[in-house]
């Protein structure tokens, strides 16, 4: 009578996996040699890593990773990529996002730019940071209908909610007069308020000539450049390359409950 009461208890306080727990305690007769102490810690350590996984399902679901099984552990160094291993260490704690500065990759076409955005934006989400990722051309005309259906102040509202924001493909194609507004007050607006990844193929030196709006590209250049880290990409092209190294509903939904499961996670925790 006592058990079954605990258990409704637990599941009032939506303790969904110290209940499972507690559960599996008295069903296993070896648990009697255990101290309270040490039956009660198992409980709690449930509860607390039920928690941290159901939110780093959240987060990553989220995020929209371009490539979801890239991770920093699986960059390959080859030579001819001239990438900087201790570059990559140093950012790999993503203190970088919590101090909100910006992460600018270029390289040509299939050197595997967005592999290693993603492992960023992964990494961000393990140590528990908001972070959502788009192709540039996509996101700036999701924002051009915006303007005409009335979604444009919500979809701007709600890419200054991550902590990370990703643009993929930046300068694919040249952004008109439109575009270039749109793109600088995403990130003017995001000046205070996160970091931004951006994925390139061409190098930052000519980022400028993609903008017709060149009071906009100088504003976009200096809140972006003057506070960002840099890594360039070399080498040939790993399309086709074994990717399994170096290996999308709309994003802003949110899930109140999931949210609430999270919030004793403490950020960083991992």
């Amino acid at each position: 009578m006592l058990f079954n009461k605990t258990l409704e208890m637990m599941a009032g306080m939506r303790l969904k996996d110290m209940s499972a727990e507690y559960r599996r305690q008295t069903e296993l007769p070896a648990m009697d040699s255990l101290s309270f102490e040490e039956r009660f810690t198992l409980m709690v350590e449930a509860e607390w890593n039920g928690r941290h996984d159901r939110r780093l399902t959240k987060l990553t679901r989220d995020a929209n990773l371009l490539e979801p099984a890239a991770c920093l552990e699986g960059i390959d160094y080859d030579p001819r990529r001239k990438i900087d291993r201790t570059q990559i260490a140093r950012l790999s704690d993503i203190s970088w996002v919590r101090e909100q500065k910006h992460l600018l990759i270029t390289g040509k076409t299939g050197t595997g730019k967005t592999w290693i955005a993603s492992a960023f934006a992964g990494e961000a989400c393990r140590r528990g940071l908001k972070v959502r990722c788009f192709k540039t051309l996509r996101l700036l005309n999701e924002l051009t209908v915006g303007r005409s259906d009335g979604t444009w102040s919500r979809t701007v509202d709600e890419l200054l909610k991550p902590d990370l924001l990703v643009l993929d493909d930046f300068g694919m194609e040249p952004l008109g007069a439109l575009h270039c507004r749109d793109l600088f007050e995403v990130i003017d607006e995001r000046r205070t308020k996160g970091s931004i990844l951006i994925a390139a193929q061409i190098p930052v030196k000519d980022w400028h000539a993609v903008f017709a709006d060149k009071t906009a590209a100088d504003a976009v250049m200096d809140r972006l450049v003057n506070n960002s880290f840099r890594i360039e990409l070399s080498g040939p092209s790993r399309r086709g390359v074994d990717r399994s190294r170096e290996d999308k509903v709309s994003i802003f939904d949110q899930n109140d409950d999931d949210e609430k499961d999270g919030e004793v996670i403490a950020a960083g925790a991992v």
